[in-house]
């Protein structure tokens, strides 16, 4: 039986650590970007949300980013991943799953949703371009829960959303965006040093990236 360590700490440490976008809010989980399996073929391809992917620059390319995201990748096969991943989230409003990296399996999505129905009273969001996973996962195991909103991300900038599945989100550039536009960019503020803003603010606060009511969440190229 899967067994959670004692304080969240631990189990937080276990699972390779969390993640804290400043951008967003609360914690994420990241794996590096070069263990996407669809987006390392993306990246190659120009006009592609890949092809100059901000997660293989900045911060992300420090040695200390770059050994916690792949202890993180190590980590997805531990044997207690799923109870340390919900003792970790330790119930927060918000979770984000890879500002950084990408589903790697079918076993691997399914974990995550274990996660999610173990922690009840948290939002889950996953954005991700395995479109072949969610297919496998949905018809295996029927939908996701309530709180988890897997979002099938459009390949290419300015295009349109994947056809077939509840929750997409694109990117925008040259174009208009599909449904909602993620107004981040507008809440940037002097002490970010980031070009993509914030979700909150001293007057504002979005979750549309986890509501599973909103289609589409189209963000500005940056």
């Amino acid at each position: 039986m899967a067994i959670a360590l004692p304080t969240v700490k631990q189990a937080r440490e276990y699972v390779g650590g969390f993640s804290a976008p400043s951008k967003m809010p609360g914690y994420a989980i990241s794996t590096p970007a070069q263990r996407c399996i669809t987006g390392s073929k993306l990246r190659k391809v120009k006009g592609s949300v890949c092809f100059d992917c901000y997660a293989m620059g900045g911060r992300y390319c420090f040695h200390t980013t770059l050994n916690a995201m792949e202890r993180r990748y190590q980590a997805l096969d531990l044997p207690d991943w799923v109870p340390n991943m919900i003792k970790g989230i330790n119930n927060a409003e918000v979770f984000r799953w890879h500002d950084s990296g990408d589903l790697q399996s079918v076993e691997h999505l399914r974990n995550i949703v274990l996660v999610a129905e173990g922690t009840p009273k948290t939002k889950h969001w996953i954005p991700t371009r395995e479109y072949k996973f969610v297919r496998q996962y949905l018809k295996q195991y029927g939908d996701f829960p309530d709180n988890l909103c897997v979002r099938v991300s459009t390949h290419m900038i300015d295009g349109a959303p994947v056809a077939g599945f509840k929750n997409t989100s694109t990117v925008h550039k040259d174009g208009e965006a599909f449904g909602y536009s993620c107004p981040a960019k507008n809440h940037a503020d002097e002490d970010y040093n980031t070009k993509g803003g914030k979700c909150d603010g001293p007057d504002f606060k979005c979750r549309a990236c986890w509501d599973k009511t909103v289609p589409n969440v189209s963000y500005p190229w940056h």
